[in-house]
């Protein structure tokens, strides 16, 4: 609450890694017919499957996304530098039907468009709201651990190690400005290389 300390003031929260079928199965809550429901699935597809932050989600404009390439131009980043980051095709389709969604509803992209992910009258979304859906939707599924937008970034990236793809591959697809020593030897690699690589990877479904 505002004007309170926070819980972990001076700590800490251990991460606590999501399974894929736990954000699936997360996913899986939101209505699959409703305006909403179709933006909430978009959108926490899109946070799981590329790493943004959600703060870089909300900024999300429709002109940003390309589809058909599978990349998103960033402006609102962590470094306050613009980057192109990539999405897993698995996004796409949740993608491309909020987006017609979006245009049922009559919101438009004028001269200042609304983000991609807003209310149903074009107006923003808060980030607490996202906050409350995750925690909202977790106890749904009876999942007792911390449940956050940041936590399907640790999740997508655990996923992106275990299908074997290279550090400094997770390093560019996260927007991260460094990785280390590894960084060193493999700087050569660009942002389209690790959006490139991401493409090739089999993961499975979200629906």
């Amino acid at each position: 609450m505002k004007g309170q300390e926070p819980a972990n003031k001076g700590s800490r929260y251990p991460a606590e890694v999501l399974s894929t079928a736990e954000v699936i199965e997360i996913i899986g809550q939101c209505s699959a017919k409703s305006a909403s429901g179709i933006r909430n699935r978009a959108l926490l597809m899109l946070l799981f499957r590329s790493g943004l932050r959600l703060n870089e989600a909300l900024t999300i404009r429709p002109v940003d996304v390309d589809l058909a390439h599978h990349s998103i131009r960033v402006l609102s980043t962590k470094s306050g530098q613009p980057q192109t980051r990539g999405f897993h095709p698995t996004v796409t389709d949740a993608l491309a039907r909020w987006m017609d969604t979006r245009k049922t509803l009559g919101i438009r992209n004028g001269k200042s468009p609304a983000p991609l992910f807003c209310t149903l009258d074009g107006g923003p979304i808060a980030a607490q709201y996202v906050r409350a859906l995750l925690k909202r939707l977790a106890g749904e599924c009876r999942i007792e651990r911390r449940v956050h937008p940041h936590g399907l970034r640790h999740a997508y990236a655990a996923e992106l190690e275990r299908s074997g793809m290279r550090p400094l591959q997770i390093s560019r697809l996260l927007g991260h400005s460094s990785l280390a020593v590894t960084d060193r030897y493999l700087r050569s690699l660009t942002n389209a290389d690790a959006i490139a690589a991401l493409e090739e990877i089999d993961l499975p479904p979200l629906d």
